[in-house]
């Protein structure tokens, strides 16, 4: 039985805002390491690397995948801070971000130079959190509620949400809680708190006690995508690395559909902090939360990554019309399928075959 690799080329990264603005990424589209691997950094939009929402970029790490394809990978926390997936992006900080399509659209309409390559998340993985005792029983009810929110870039998230599901983003307020949200919607201080796929089971596995109004019951918007630098698209040796990190990263989505329990055990062993406070039972839970929706369009059909027009259409009319872009901000302008086919270029029969011979842990394999 083959248990995963020692030897791991992902690096992690916990620099501050200010220290990574003055260069603790030093990304660049020629950056090589010394065993001549292109170096590349991602950086995630939650400002923490502590959740199981990345599970394929520790799969893809720990099984030697990205190595394999000659890729040596950061992972950066990023800074709390909405902007940040693409503006360390355009700014040559990081070299691959995941926003969320309004940070994307807005981020476009300003002339930041990125292009969405990958929709990470195809489908609506934005949920509603409300407290176990509450009255709000479908989103229409939280017309006239308070919603909570870590940071007031949220508001972008959930008035489109709204939008969609027939409620004025006007009649709703929006409270900054901060690093508590969750438990202020816990404990019926506001109406419900914005939260995502993944979110349930960590809340749950920490004692954060709610019920969820889930975002794919009311809404069909694609949510996160990961971006690049427009120029690294034109640029022949800088785009051939990105795809190779996406063949890299869709092995990873393929070795966790194969095999969910070693995907977990993967990235729970690589997430100490995580581990304090999370269970592995509710930490395997929480990854096949988002696992779920993650895969949800490549489960009916569609290639790892494609972008779907209808959906970004939908989303597009309804930021124009809440005033977050224009009207004439086409589809086109924010994403490109032209990577989606040669990175799902990848070696499916290996894949399986690692997954299917991954040596399981006590704990883990009751999950399997």
């Amino acid at each position: 039985m083959k248990s995963h690799r020692n030897k791991r080329i992902i690096t992690v990264s916990f620099c501050l805002s200010a220290i990574i603005l003055a260069g603790c990424s030093n990304s660049n589209n020629s950056d090589k390491s010394p065993e001549g691997l292109d170096r590349l950094t991602w950086i995630s939009p939650r400002g923490s690397l502590d959740v199981m929402d990345d599970y394929f970029l520790w799969v893809g790490s720990e099984m030697g995948y990205f190595e394999e394809l000659d890729i040596e990978l950061s992972l950066e926390p990023g800074p709390e801070d909405a902007a940040a997936a693409t503006k360390f992006v355009a700014e040559g900080q990081a070299d691959i971000g995941a926003p969320d399509p309004a940070i994307l659209a807005s981020s476009v309409q300003q002339e930041v130079p990125v292009t969405s390559i990958f929709n990470v998340q195809p489908t609506q993985i934005f949920d509603f959190a409300i407290p176990k005792d509450s009255e709000v029983e479908t989103v229409q009810d939280l017309a006239g509620k308070s919603i909570a929110v870590e940071i007031p870039g949220w508001q972008e998230i959930i008035d489109p949400m709204l939008v969609e599901a027939g409620v004025d983003p006007d009649s709703v307020e929006i409270v900054e809680a901060g690093s508590q949200y969750g438990q202020a919607v816990a404990d019926s201080k506001v109406d419900a708190a914005l939260g995502w796929e993944g979110m349930r089971a960590q809340w749950e596995g920490q004692g954060i006690e709610v019920d969820w109004l889930l975002g794919t019951d009311f809404s069909d918007q694609p949510a996160n995508v990961l971006v690049v630098r427009d120029q690294d698209l034109d640029d022949s040796e800088a785009r051939d690395a990105i795809v190779r990190f996406l063949r890299g990263l869709i092995m990873g989505q393929e070795f966790a559909d194969a095999n969910p329990a070693a995907a977990a055990q993967i990235t729970y062993e690589q997430l100490p902090d995580l581990a304090e406070t999370l269970e592995p039972d509710m930490a395997f839970e929480s990854m096949v939360e988002i696992q779920k929706a993650y895969s949800a369009s490549h489960d009916s059909g569609e290639l790892w990554g494609h972008h779907d027009e209808d959906s970004w259409d939908l989303y597009l009319d309804i930021a124009s019309e809440l005033g977050q872009v224009d009207e004439d901000l086409d589809p086109e302008e924010l994403y490109t399928n032209d990577l989606i086919e040669e990175a799902n270029d990848i070696d499916l029969e290996k894949v399986r075959k690692d997954a299917e011979e991954f040596e399981l842990d006590d704990v883990f394999s009751d999950f399997s």
